[in-house]
């Protein structure tokens, strides 16, 4: 990620019961496997512009140990990840994902 790293000061995850019903009814992703894409290469993470509004926001594409490619839409508060919204990634994202490994092994 660089310099400018929004996750090198994160020390864990907080999650909101809610959003992790939600994530599960929606999309079948457990809290566990959502925190997995953060411990395998390449993650690539982006600021969300469109929808910081009230705090900073950013998305994420990666995947877990099992190689499941995921979208996540996250925040950072008090050097926790506070995940908002995870699911498969599109076909869109995934072509996007995949140019991203090749350039990042």
């Amino acid at each position: 990620m660089g310099k400018s790293d929004p996750l090198a000061a994160c020390a864990g995850f907080d999650w909101d019961e809610a959003n992790i019903t939600k994530n599960w009814e929606r999309h079948q992703v457990t809290p566990e496997e959502a925190e997995d894409i953060f411990f395998h290469d390449p993650l690539m993470v982006r600021s969300d512009t469109a929808h910081s509004k009230r705090e900073k926001r950013y998305w994420a594409l990666g995947k877990t140990g099992h190689d499941r490619r995921l979208f996540m839409a996250f925040t950072i508060r008090r050097k926790l990840i506070r995940v908002i919204s995870v699911r498969d990634m599109s076909r869109k994202e995934n072509e996007e994902y995949q140019r991203y490994e090749e350039e990042n092994p």
